[in-house]
C-alpha cells in the first residue's frame, strides 16, 4: 500500500463555490503559475504518485458556502484518479482544510476523533483535538489555553484485507512572526510561536501515547512546519516539535519513525544538504530555500512491514529528475513536495506487534 502526505499551495483558490475546477488563466497563488496551470500539475502529479491514499494539507475550504469532498471528488473526476473518494475532519476557519483522498477498492476509512470535548476553559491532559488544551507554556503557574488552527484529522483505517490501523493527519502551527515591525518583534513573536507549537505537539504526542500504549497500528503524516535543526529555537527550548511527536528519546517501542526525521551523517551520508520537501523563494536573498517540513511517522509493529519512504524532490530525486514533465509539474504545482510510504499493510498478520 502507498500512502502520501501533500501539502498543496492554497489549492482552495483551484474551485468554484460548487466546487467545480476553475480552469481559467487567472492567476492561483503560485508564482506566474495559472490556475488551470496549477490544476494541469496536480493532475499529474496524483497520476504519478498512484497512492492509495493521500494527506492533502492545505484542502480546499469546508464552510457554509463550500465543500471540500466535493471539490476534491470533482478533482479526481476531472482527472481519473483512482483516488476517487474523500474524507475530512474537523472544519477550521483558514480556508485550508486537512483531508484525505482515498482509493475505495483498498481502503475504507471514517472520521473517529478520541478524546472528550473541551471548550474554552479547556482540558488538561488530551481533550479532543477540535476543543482547548490547558497548559502552562511560560512556567508561571497561571495555565495557558492552546488550540489547533487545523485541528489534526483522525482516521480509522480499513485495508480491503480487513487489516485496521490509525491514520492521524497534521498541519502544525508555523513558527513564522507574522506581524513583526523590527528585531524585537521577530524574537518576541518568535518565541511566542514556537511555545504554542510545542504545547500543540505535546497534544499530539499524548494521543500517539495512548494509541502506542493500546498498541495501535498507527501512521502521523503531515506538514509539521518543522525538522531536524530547523532554526535556532530548536537550541533555545532543546528539542523541535517534531521530537516531542516522535519520541525522541524515549525506548524504540515508544517512538515513532520516518528516516528524514533523524539527524546526523549516519541517516543523511556525505549529501551536502539534508533532504528536502518544501522550496520558497526568499524575495530579499533572491534565491530559493529549502526546507524539511513533511513527513510520514509509523509506529514499531509497523517496522517489519517493509517500509519505504521516498520525498519526490524533483532535483534530488534522480528519476524525477529524468522525466520533464513530472519535474515540471512538481514545480508547478506546490511550495511543497509529496513524501509517500511504500507498506506492506494487508498482509493478515500483527501490525500491533510486527509478527
Amino acid at each position: 500500500m502507498r500512502i502520501a502526505t501533500y501539502n498543496v499551495e492554497w489549492m482552495n483558490l483551484l474551485f468554484d463555490d460548487e466546487g467545480r475546477l476553475d480552469m481559467s488563466d487567472r492567476w492561483s497563488a503560485r508564482y506566474k503559475v495559472t490556475r488551470r496551470e496549477q490544476l494541469e500539475a496536480l493532475g499529474l502529479v496524483f497520476t504519478a504518485l498512484d497512492a492509495d491514499a493521500v494527506l492533502i494539507v492545505e484542502a480546499p475550504d469546508q464552510s457554509r458556502h463550500r465543500d471540500t469532498v466535493v471539490a476534491l471528488e470533482s478533482f479526481a473526476a476531472a482527472f481519473e484518479l483512482r483516488q476517487r473518494r474523500a474524507a475530512i475532519g474537523f472544519a477550521n476557519h483558514t480556508e485550508q482544510e486537512i483531508a484525505l483522498l482515498y482509493d475505495p477498492d483498498k481502503l475504507t476509512v471514517r472520521h473517529d476523533p478520541l478524546g472528550d470535548f473541551a471548550g474554552k476553559k479547556g482540558g488538561g491532559e488530551a481533550p479532543r483535538f477540535d476543543g482547548t488544551l490547558r497548559i502552562d507554556l511560560d512556567i508561571d503557574d497561571t495555565p495557558d489555553h492552546v488550540t489547533f488552527s487545523k485541528p489534526p484529522l483522525e482516521l480509522d483505517a480499513v485495508c480491503a484485507s480487513g487489516t485496521r490501523f490509525r491514520l492521524i493527519g497534521v498541519h502544525v502551527k508555523s513558527k513564522a512572526p507574522h506581524g513583526a515591525r523590527n528585531e524585537a518583534d521577530v524574537m518576541r513573536i518568535s518565541i511566542a510561536n514556537r511555545r504554542k507549537q510545542l504545547a500543540q505537539c505535546i497534544w499530539l504526542r499524548r494521543r500517539v501515547e495512548a494509541h502506542l500504549e493500546a498498541g495501535d497500528p498507527l501512521i502521523v503524516l503531515g506538514d509539521f512546519n518543522d525538522g531536524p535543526g530547523l532554526d535556532e529555537y530548536e537550541e533555545l527550548f532543546g528539542r523541535s516539535g517534531l521530537d516531542i511527536i516522535a519520541g525522541q528519546g524515549q525506548p524504540a517501542q515508544a517512538r515513532l519513525f520516518d528516516p528524514h526525521a533523524q539527524v546526523g551523517p549516519a541517516v543523511h551520508g556525505s549529501a551536502a544538504r539534508p533532504p528536502a520537501t518544501a522550496r520558497f523563494y526568499n524575495d530579499v536573498e533572491k534565491r530559493y530555500l529549502s526546507a524539511l517540513l513533511d513527513f510520514v511517522m509509523i509506529s514499531p509493529g509497523l517496522m517489519s512491514r517493509r517500509p519505504a519512504w521516498r520525498i519526490w524532490h524533483p532535483f534530488d530525486d534522480a528519476e524525477i529528475y529524468a522525466v520533464p514533465e513530472l519535474r515540471e509539474a512538481l514545480l508547478a504545482a506546490s511550495d511543497h513536495f509529496p513524501v509517500t510510504l511504500d507498506i506492506e499493510l494487508e498482509a493478515s498478520a500483527n501490525l500491533a506487534t510486527g509478527v
